[in-house]
Parts: structure tokens; C-alpha cells; sequence
């Protein structure tokens, strides 16, 4: 997962999944572009960065099923390296 924070424009961008294009978008969380592939979240965008990052999120990876906890993580890394990417690595804990 790669994510990087445009400050000039304060947005922060998470790929999931590098991919060419897009087929399109999901948006309907309020500051929240989600690019669609194949009909799988690939992309997230967030218009916009303040304290409602993490509720917008949640509600991204709820609609998606994705891993909320490895989305904030993204962003918050995101935010503390300003323009610069950041490489996040999130693996799935084994059951016991």
C-alpha cells in the first residue's frame, strides 16, 4: 500500500493496488473518492485532511470491506512524511 499528503491541496491519496486506469468512482462518503477497478477499491482519496480522516476512512473500508486499522495507518504515515510517499507493508495475523 502506497500513500502520499499533497499539503498545497490537503489530500491524501492510498493505492491499494497499482493499476493503470480506473473504471471508476465510488463516491458517496462525503470527501472520499474511491477508484474502482474491476469493481474492487484500488484507490482512495480524501478531500481534505482534518479530524474527521479516521471516521472517513472507516466508513471507506466498511463500504469496502476493507482493513480500516491499515488505512489509517497509511494516512498517518502519509501525515507525517508531506509530500514524500510512504510504503506501508500489512499483513494479516494468523488465527489461533
Amino acid at each position: 500500500m502506497r500513500a502520499d499528503y499533497d499539503p498545497g491541496a490537503e489530500t491524501i491519496q492510498i493505492e491499494l493496488e497499482p493499476v493503470e486506469r480506473l473504471d471508476r468512482d465510488d463516491v458517496d462518503i462525503d470527501g472520499v473518492v474511491i477508484g474502482l477497478r474491476e469493481g474492487k477499491p484500488v484507490l482512495i482519496d480524501l478531500i481534505g485532511v482534518g479530524p474527521t480522516v479516521e471516521v472517513r476512512l472507516r466508513a471507506a473500508a466498511d463500504r469496502h470491506g476493507l482493513d480500516a486499522e491499515a488505512l489509517i495507518a497509511a494516512a498517518n504515515a502519509a501525515l507525517a512524511a508531506p509530500s514524500r510517499t510512504v510504503t506501508l507493508d500489512v499483513a494479516t495475523v494468523p488465527s489461533i
